[in-house]
């Protein structure tokens, strides 16, 4: 069986409705709140936009008793048709630019920032 090995993706916040904010924002999307009954106690959840027939994996931004935010060692890249358009909205958002757009070649270009949380986020385009 075929199948991209990641499903899903968090990205740990300690003030979620800034987060949202600031993903909102840089990403021009519109997030979820997670409103399920049985969801754990000590957690609270969005969840970007997605579809299982859209080629990617799922993410969320959540707000937990166990997980903080910060500098880690993973990084979750953020498609889209020219990065430099994202990468251009995140210090207006609360965040800040550690390398602006570059070369990847021959895949495409990339550019990391850091969000309001102190996380380390990538955006990737081909272009």
């Amino acid at each position: 069986m075929e199948y991209n090995p990641f499903v899903h993706i968090e990205i740990y916040v300690d003030n979620l409705d800034r987060a949202v904010r600031f993903y909102e924002t840089v990403l021009n999307i519109e997030m979820s709140y997670l409103t399920s009954p049985d969801s754990v106690a000590d957690e609270q959840m969005v969840f970007f936009p997605g579809s299982e027939k859209v080629f990617g994996c799922g993410g969320s931004l959540v707000k937990s008793a166990q997980q903080k935010p910060g500098c880690n060692s993973v990084v979750p890249y953020f498609g889209s048709e020219d990065c430099a358009v994202e990468l251009g909205k995140v210090e207006a958002a609360g965040g800040k630019v550690v390398q602006s757009k570059f070369s990847i070649e021959p895949h495409g270009f990339c550019g990391i920032a850091i969000d309001t949380e102190g996380n380390t986020i990538g955006f990737h385009s081909m272009q």
